[in-house]
């Protein structure tokens, strides 16, 4: 099985893509033949009907294992997939209030926010201050610690209360449920 470059990936070396003179080269049934020069090698892989594929570059001398790269690539690719598939994506969803913010207003920001962080979101709720509001940043203070304490259920603050500029921000994050798997 003559293949000069099947490899799309730059750091996969496969038969005559690798430059070293001696190999380390390991059977398609995982035994260790010995170090011998790379032609040697390629032979052996060729009488297999397999490719000769670099696997540890690093070592003294470079690893290559005998076997069918296509299959290889299929398989590493599924993992790949396999394991984006369990990773989650957290994203942080933003709720703007002022510090006058009438109750109404405020119980529905709130089920938003219970929303967002059951949904493992989490959430920035940041109030604006305008004109002569900055005077009493205290009010703003006390509806993000009200918020907090409705929250407490189903959130963390992570960071607490803080002034930036014209705006106080507080990051709640989800509450970790532990789940049996």
């Amino acid at each position: 099985m003559e293949v000069n470059s099947i490899s799309k990936d730059k750091d996969i070396q496969v038969n005559h893509e690798i430059k070293a003179r001696e190999v380390r080269v390991i059977g398609p049934d995982g035994k260790q033949l010995g170090i011998m020069s790379l032609k040697d090698a390629l032979r052996h892989a060729q009488e297999a009907q397999l490719d000769l594929v670099k696997v540890a570059s690093n070592a003294k001398p470079p690893v290559c294992k005998i076997m069918d790269f296509g299959k290889y690539k299929y398989e590493q690719s599924k993992r790949e997939k396999e394991a984006r598939k369990k990773q989650k994506v957290i994203n942080v969803k933003e709720i703007r209030m002022n510090p006058t913010i009438d109750e109404h207003d405020f119980q529905v920001r709130l089920k938003n926010a219970i929303k967002f962080l059951t949904d493992g979101n989490k959430v920035k709720v940041s109030i604006r201050f305008r004109g002569r509001q900055m005077s009493h940043t205290e009010l703003g203070k006390e509806v993000l610690n009200r918020m907090a304490e409705q929250i407490k259920e189903v959130g963390v603050v992570e960071k607490p209360p803080k002034m930036e500029g014209r705006n106080m921000v507080m990051t709640i994050s989800p509450k970790q449920t532990k789940t049996k798997e």
